[in-house]
């Protein structure tokens, strides 16, 4: 049972650490990357969509990514996002689909529009503003991009995990020193038992050298108390 909970935490600190990581790195792309104009990831930028001008396509809250092309390679049919000379949006980034090539004060230029209600856009989109063209797209993740990026989910996916693991860590270290101190103590009370014993049997050792003593005094006693043998006389049978 012990070691089983012992793999359990291991298992759950590591998955905490994934996900902390994971959740790091996606703040940093969300903050230095996500509708930044000159980011780009191996060529790729991601875009949260804002407009439901291309519902067909994807949603509000998807993420689209656009891969950057040389604009003179495009064709009517893609889907491009570019930076809007509208008045009304002026700046923003826009993901449409292309009608036609066209040109606008002088400049190369694409007729786009919202496949949503299919009508053309007020302004062309200027090909030197053109940024890439639509791949793909991440259904609800500008959302989760956007939560990445407030406080609330900054606190729940990036503060609580690692205090967690700060904590799980804790518990283990405090748990480590226990058993060390506890490892300590067992050593202690082992080398405190052989001393005893050798103690002990030093004890003995004196007392059956005392013994012996005793013993050889008692002996040399008993002998010195005996009589000495009669000597014989000199010149006797004269």
């Amino acid at each position: 049972m012990k070691k089983t909970l012992q793999v359990i935490g291991r298992v759950v600190t590591a998955l905490i650490l994934i996900f902390s990581v994971f959740i790091m790195i996606f703040t940093v792309l969300s903050v230095t990357m996500v509708n930044k104009e000159n980011a780009t990831l191996f060529g790729y930028k991601p875009y949260i969509v804002l407009s439901d001008s291309m519902n067909t396509e994807f949603q509000v809250g998807d993420m689209a990514i656009s891969k950057q092309v040389d604009p003179s390679t495009l064709q009517p049919g893609d889907i491009i996002t570019y930076r809007s000379i509208d008045p009304a949006n002026y700046g923003e980034m826009v993901t449409h689909k292309i009608r036609e090539a066209t040109t606008y004060e002088g400049k190369p230029a694409f007729i786009t529009y919202g496949t949503t209600t299919g009508v053309d856009d007020a302004y062309p989109a200027l090909q030197e503003n053109v940024f890439g063209k639509y791949v793909f797209h991440l259904p609800k993740m500008g959302y989760f991009f956007q939560f990445l990026k407030s406080t609330a989910g900054y606190v729940t996916l990036i503060l609580i995990p690692f205090l967690l693991l700060i904590v799980l860590q804790s518990v283990k270290f405090v748990r480590l020193f226990r058993q060390y101190k506890r490892e300590q103590m067992e050593e202690v009370d082992t080398q405190k038992a052989e001393a005893q014993a050798q103690l002990e049997e030093a004890r003995k050792e004196r007392e059956k050298t005392e013994a012996m003593l005793a013993e050889l005094e008692r002996l040399k006693s008993r002998l010195e108390d005996q009589d000495p043998p009669d000597k014989p006389q000199d010149g006797a049978g004269q």
